[in-house]
């Protein structure tokens, strides 16, 4: 009988989706201020690569629906940010939106 301390089938540190490294990244490009991690613009850009990650992943996995579930709500998360933003300021939500490709 074999017992793994790590899943074997995961890759290191991207369970999530977004590894370590590439939520350092995001950060750095996307903040304000040099100790900003909860700006509405940090937040929506992470919470894009999350969803860009499980729409790659649904193309594997069509039938994973509690995961499908966790999209939506991310979704809707993303949206009430961006509205949000949007309210408060217009110029960094239409800056925000191009870099992130969102509209067409």
């Amino acid at each position: 009988m074999l017992i793994f301390k790590v899943n074997p089938f995961k890759k290191g540190g991207e369970s999530m989706g977004i590894s370590p490294e590439r939520k350092k990244e995001i950060i750095e490009s996307f903040k304000m201020h040099p100790t900003d991690t909860g700006s509405p613009e940090v937040q929506i850009a992470l919470m894009t690569e999350r969803i860009n990650y499980l729409t790659e992943h649904f193309k594997i996995h069509k039938k994973d629906h509690h995961s499908r579930r966790g999209l939506i709500k991310l979704v809707a998360q993303r949206r009430k940010l961006l509205n949000y933003l949007k309210k408060i300021d217009k110029e960094r939500y239409n800056k925000l939106i191009e870099r992130l490709s969102l509209r067409k």
